[in-house]
């Protein structure tokens, strides 16, 4: 049994790993090839190419590196009319994706999505791909299976995979005991795992930390780098800002754990927040053409996961929903969060020192993190994926004498 994977972010990349494993750990007989990350390659998947190096968002990006996608593309292509895999698996990335499934059905072979993407937020329109050329889609928020299914597709609801990965986490012990033993209160930074969202957002974190500082003197900061290109990028940065400001590779769960409260980039770290129980304000910089965009077609009233899944009023009919700090309820969102291409600083400091300055505020919010974390947080989306994936391998392989026995 051969599977081909295609994963392009560095969040599928491990959770393309962790699927693997589940699925080799049932059949050990079984082939992983294709694209995918560093992590896959370490569950054992045989890379044809390194996907997670073409990271990037935004439509100049894409088109400057279009001669690479169309590329892999045919070369994809090639591999399913040569060896005819007996699945392809999809994770996150529609954008390429969408392309990799069209080629995929055309040569008959199914096509699964694992961890489908966010079309019910801002690109309801593209479900007709979903139900053209992904003939299995397995979500990870439990309102995408009858959002999806509501539309014609074929979904299955198998629980985010992070989680998975959050509940085998080993922190280094020694870091977080030395932390620990620091009476200075820590506001870790996390500004993100690729490159243009280091650069987009941590200039305004470290603007943000000076001014939580100037309300708060003994805070000390962190920043959680995402490999040792970003530290030194984030380095530049902390010297830029006269900010002091200390920088770690590899250490994201013992500076989330380690921190009274953090300031971070959105995106899948959100989980990690709610799964450490920290209170955390987040932010994401656009451009004011992206600002646009986003005001017209954004259809879910918040960014960040977690919000996402604490809240039962997720969509909205009429105007543009923007987080207000200020407005009637606002102490209901679990993480502030700011997609903007304004200067957010004062608002994010404000929050941020006066969950330093007030045990009381922040014990609040840890209890409200608390409750969350209780109702949302399972293991078992890699497993559940696997043994999905698998059942529907074997009975497409079925004679049809076998099916209807």
């Amino acid at each position: 049994m051969e599977i081909f994977f295609s994963v392009g972010e560095p969040s599928g990349d491990l959770h393309g790993a962790n699927l693997i494993r589940a699925l080799k750990s049932r059949r050990p007989d079984i082939q992983c090839v294709g694209y995918g990350g560093p992590k896959m390659a370490e569950a054992g998947c045989q890379l044809h190419e390194d996907l997670t190096r073409w990271a990037i968002m935004w439509v100049l990006r894409v088109i400057l590196n279009l001669h690479n996608f169309i590329g892999l593309l045919l070369r994809a292509n090639r591999y399913f009319r040569d060896h005819k895999p007996d699945a392809v698996v999809l994770i996150d990335y529609p954008g390429f994706n969408w392309w990799i499934a069209r080629r995929a059905k055309a040569h008959g072979i199914p096509v699964f999505y694992y961890g489908t993407p966010q079309l019910w937020a801002w690109a309801e329109w593209r479900v007709g791909k979903m139900r053209r050329l992904v003939d299995h889609a397995l979500c990870k928020l439990p309102f995408e299976e009858p959002w999806y299914q509501e539309r014609d597709c074929n979904a299955t609801y198998v629980g985010h995979p992070y989680f998975d990965e959050l509940e085998n986490q080993h922190l280094d012990t020694d870091f977080v005991r030395q932390q620990s033993e620091n009476p200075r209160p820590l506001v870790t930074l996390l500004p993100g795992s690729r490159s243009q969202e280091v650069t987009s957002n941590l200039p305004i974190f470290l603007e943000t930390a000076k001014k939580i500082r100037a309300e708060v003197p003994g805070v000390r900061f962190a920043i959680a780098a995402f490999s040792d290109k970003h530290a030194a990028l984030a380095f530049e940065h902390v010297l830029a800002s006269g900010v002091e400001a200390e920088v770690h590779v590899d250490l994201t769960p013992e500076l989330i754990h380690s921190a009274t409260c953090c300031l971070a980039c959105s995106g899948s770290v959100s989980l990690e927040l709610l799964y450490h129980e920290k209170p955390a304000v987040i932010h994401y910089k656009i451009s004011r053409f992206a600002h646009w965009v986003q005001s017209h077609f954004r259809k879910v009233k918040y960014i960040t996961l977690v919000n996402l899944l604490s809240r039962n009023d997720l969509f909205y009919e009429n105007g543009y929903y923007t987080y207000d700090p200020d407005a009637e309820g606002a102490e209901q969102v679990v993480y502030p969060e700011y997609l903007t291409y304004r200067n957010r600083s004062d608002d994010m400091a404000k929050r941020i020192a006066n969950w330093l300055k007030e045990p009381e505020s922040t014990r609040n919010t840890v209890e409200q993190l608390r409750a969350l974390k209780q109702r949302v947080v399972g293991q078992g989306a890699s497993s559940r994926g696997a043994d999905y994936i698998l059942s529907h391998i074997e009975q497409g392989q079925q004679s049809p004498a076998e099916k209807a026995a």
